[in-house]
């Protein structure tokens, strides 16, 4: 991913209000998750596709056809540092309604669901 975006502010959501989100309208939602499948294996959220940023470029270049740069997305990783770079280059890519999952899974498991695993 390109560093020319780092300075880009990234628009945030809290967990508590994902929690909120994925309950009222979850079908409004574009979710992905840029961690590494074997993240995935220990700790997730259902309703979430994964887009692990060590595969970037085997999905960078079909964006566009599998989500709709217009419909609110939601990204999610450990602890938000990677879900901001994400957020970034979908920016840059003509996406208008992105949002960084602040603290990640980690913040989920220790504020909204204490279920998933931490790691």
């Amino acid at each position: 991913m390109a560093h020319q975006f780092s300075t880009q502010a990234v628009p945030q959501i809290s967990v508590e209000q994902l929690a909120m989100r994925m309950a009222q309208s979850p079908e409004s939602l574009q979710l992905i998750d840029v961690r590494e499948e074997q993240e995935i294996a220990i700790a997730h959220l259902d309703g979430f596709e994964n887009l692990p940023l060590s595969d970037f470029a085997d999905w960078s270049d079909h964006i566009h056809t599998r989500f709709d740069p217009n419909a609110e997305t939601l990204v999610l990783c450990h602890h938000g540092v990677r879900s901001a770079q994400m957020c970034r280059w979908l920016m840059s890519q003509g996406f208008t309604n992105v949002k960084n999952i602040v603290g990640g899974i980690d913040a989920y498991s220790l504020i909204v669901d204490s279920s998933i695993p931490q790691y």
